[in-house]
């Protein structure tokens, strides 16, 4: 499978201890509708990220291209817990605006 399932990605995230839920969709797309309590970094500004690199991270966007090339660039800089969990669009939950 290319992408992951969002929804089990969500409860890993919630069950790991200090891990971070991150939406990589621009601005206007969050503000569109999010999952509950996700922080929004746009893939063009990853280089601002100001977390521990041994945080664990949960990236996600619309379909799960963006949140896999996030995934990646963050791996490069040296967050080795950085893992694509999808796209919004197979979430099952209720979104937040």
């Amino acid at each position: 499978m290319l992408f992951a399932d969002i929804n089990k990605g969500v409860d890993r995230a919630g069950r790991t201890k200090g891990a971070v839920l991150i939406d990589v969709l621009e601005a206007d797309e969050y503000a569109a509708g999010h999952i509950p309590g996700t922080v929004n970094v746009p893939v063009d500004n990853l280089g601002c990220i100001e977390y521990g690199k041994e945080m664990p991270l949960f990236l996600y966007c619309l379909s799960g291209v963006r949140s896999l090339k996030a995934a990646f660039i963050l791996k490069r800089m040296g967050f080795g817990k950085a893992r694509s969990i999808g796209g919004i669009s197979g979430y099952r939950g209720t979104l937040e605006k």
